[in-house]
């Protein structure tokens, strides 16, 4: 993109900073020398619109105590997803919430009880599993299928039937699906919708990926699709993989029901997990009110990422397809057609390769034979681990 304002190709050196994606290669990878693709946050300054209105409180201000709601603060979230999504909601519909992950633990506890069954749709973010089972509830899996192209969709009358058959309390709907970067089209949530109310299941729409969509496609809000939606509907989002501020927690819940609302942000508001601090506040703000652009940009530049992977590995890497995702910028890798066991894949991308993914094994079923890639980083730093790879995969032979 010529004469683009923004600067999302140097490569900022993150090591010693408490920075997951690489503070934990060691961890994560057993050794701290590969080239790190995995944790779903970007390797570009943050929108320095935000930069400077965190900057701005920090510094004029010497306290940094309790806090109210930020004047605007919940104004622009409201405007920012009416005018980006269609969602429209008032204040008294939304909360804050600490996180997308804590925030299903949260409705996980407040909708279910022990032993309760909940629907997820493997191969699908993995915090899903490790709550619902850490929580004593059972995991019931409506596998996404596979089509003829290669991408996926999902299987509704397995749904339909897990639903009558099993009795679930609740489901997860990854919105926009990760690992795969599936924009779920408004027929299918609607179909969805009318299954969960039919069968009393309240839908968990994690839409953290949101805002991430990417040419050709749209993110549709499970809370727009129908009236049925609305009825059994939990919507959560947030500015954090967007804007790339995951460290500054800062997310928000929509319910429409006020049967399922009012009870939930009760117990939220009791319990004390509804209070934004005045950083998460102060971020959110500026990255919905003055950061539009630098997300058009930051999106035409992650297509461009992508782009290349799906051309290298098929120019570059048999064996290796990358499955261009519909939003997000996350690309999941079949490996496959490599024809390597679990352990030997590892061992290839780790060892060999030298650079550090997500195992799709861990994503469930589905995910073996997978790697998931995180594309959001300066281009010369993706070439290169498409060319560790490539080295790697020839060596094979």
């Amino acid at each position: 993109m010529e004469n683009r304002k923004y600067d999302f190709d140097s490569v900022i050196d993150r090591r010693g900073t408490s920075s997951v994606m690489f503070d934990m290669c060691q961890e994560m990878f057993g050794r701290d020398d590969v080239l790190p693709l995995w944790v779903a946050d970007m390797g570009f300054a943050v929108c320095p619109e935000i930069t400077q209105a965190l900057a701005e409180r920090v510094t004029q201000h010497p306290i940094y105590g309790y806090s109210v709601p930020l004047e605007g603060y919940w104004q622009s979230i409201i405007d920012w997803q009416r005018e980006r999504n269609g969602l429209e909601f008032s204040q008294d519909e939304a909360c804050f919430i600490g996180g997308i992950v804590n925030g299903f633990g949260l409705a996980l506890n407040h909708f279910t009880r022990p032993g309760d069954k909940v629907i997820i749709q493997e191969p699908v973010y993995h915090p899903f599993r490790m709550l619902i089972t850490g929580n004593n509830r059972m995991v019931v899996n409506n596998a996404l299928k596979r089509t003829d192209d290669g991408f996926y969709e999902m299987d509704l009358e397995g749904l339909e039937r897990i639903m009558e058959q099993e009795r679930p309390r609740m489901m997860v709907l990854c919105n926009p699906h990760n690992p795969i970067g599936i924009a779920w089209p408004a027929e299918v949530q609607r179909e969805v919708a009318a299954l969960a109310r039919k069968y009393d299941v309240v839908v968990f729409s994690d839409e953290i990926h949101g805002d991430l969509t990417l040419k050709g496609h749209h993110h549709t809000s499970f809370l727009t699709v129908s009236d049925d939606a609305r009825a059994v509907g939990v919507v959560m989002g947030a500015p954090s993989k967007t804007f790339n501020i995951a460290g500054i927690v800062s997310s928000w819940c929509v319910v429409k029901n006020p049967e399922l609302r009012k009870p939930f942000f009760n117990w939220l508001t009791t319990n004390g997990q509804s209070a934004p601090n005045f950083l998460s506040m102060t971020a959110t703000r500026a990255a919905y009110r003055h950061g539009g652009e630098w997300l058009t940009q930051c999106l035409e530049y992650i297509e461009d990422n992508i782009d290349m992977v799906v051309d290298y590995c098929r120019e570059h890497i048999p064996g290796i397809t990358a499955i261009k995702p519909q939003a997000s910028f996350l690309v999941w890798l079949d490996c496959t057609g490599l024809g390597l066991e679990h352990d030997a894949l590892i061992d290839l991308f780790v060892n060999k390769a030298r650079i550090g993914l997500n195992d799709g094994a861990m994503f469930g079923k589905g995910g073996s034979g997978f790697m998931r890639l995180n594309v959001a980083v300066p281009r010369s730093v993706l070439r290169q681990g498409m060319e560790q790879l490539a080295a790697a995969v020839a060596a094979l032979k």
